[in-house]
């Protein structure tokens, strides 16, 4: 893109998908999420206990805001090559599917409470939940 004010709007929107996925993170324990709490209360001789079902801040707005942080990650860049529209595709079609298989197996863990939640709450675009 030869627009400067272009560029910088891509690269703006390329960290704020990055940052999106970090603090998604967090808000649902990092730590868990990437094996490093089980890891810890193995070493400590502990048994591993699941977190429950929570909805903090990004939840409230959209059920995998870290998926949406990738997919703007990935499709906002300043020079879209053939190769990188291929591997953003390629990443948004595996992210929407994984998406089908996580929500199963969320509905498989907490039920009827997982399922009030998709009722009220979007997948992929941040609004409002409904009532």
């Amino acid at each position: 893109m030869d627009n400067p004010a272009g560029r910088v709007l891509l690269q703006g929107l390329y960290w704020l998908g990055w940052l999106i996925v970090f603090l998604g993170t967090f808000m649902i324990n990092h730590f868990d999420l990437f094996g490093l709490r089980q890891v810890y209360l193995r070493l400590r001789n502990r048994e591993y206990t699941e977190l429950g079902f929570r909805t903090p801040y990004f939840y409230l707005f959209l059920r995998h805001p870290i998926m949406l942080g990738f997919i703007i990650a990935f499709w906002t860049t300043p020079v879209m090559t053939v190769g990188h529209l291929l591997f953003s595709a390629a990443t948004t079609a595996y992210i929407l599917i994984a998406i089908q298989l996580e929500e199963r197996d969320l509905v498989r863990l907490f039920g009827e409470q997982y399922q009030e939640y998709r009722r009220k709450t979007s997948m992929l675009i941040p609004q409002p939940p409904k009532k």
